[in-house]
């Protein structure tokens, strides 16, 4: 069960992160993502396991390309960076599979 498009209320822009080259890191193409925007501060690990402050966070359906790195833009216009994305599967129970990704 994919979490339902009525509850994407929201759109951002996501650059997804295709690596380093000699001149800094690399970028593909922006492409919107319905999604649900909550923008809330917490502490979260990055894929380090760094301990870091995610200020915002979004739900998306799990066919989003999103990886950690990736340029992010809300809707609010702010511009921010992918800390990771989490794929939520319920493993065939009735709960919502989503993409969860947590932004500095």
């Amino acid at each position: 069960m994919l979490i339902p498009i009525e509850l994407l209320r929201h759109r951002v822009w996501v650059e997804p992160f295709l690596g380093n080259s000699a001149t800094g890191p690399r970028y593909g193409p922006a492409s919107e993502v319905r999604c649900f925007v909550e923008e809330k501060t917490r502490l979260v690990r990055n894929p380090a396991g760094e301990e870091v402050t995610s200020s915002s966070t979004f739900y998306a359906r799990p066919t989003a390309v999103c990886p950690a790195k990736s340029l992010v833009q809300l809707p609010s216009g702010r511009k921010t960076t992918v800390i990771e994305a989490i794929r939520q599967d319920g493993g065939g129970l009735p709960t919502p599979d989503h993409l969860e990704v947590r932004l500095l």
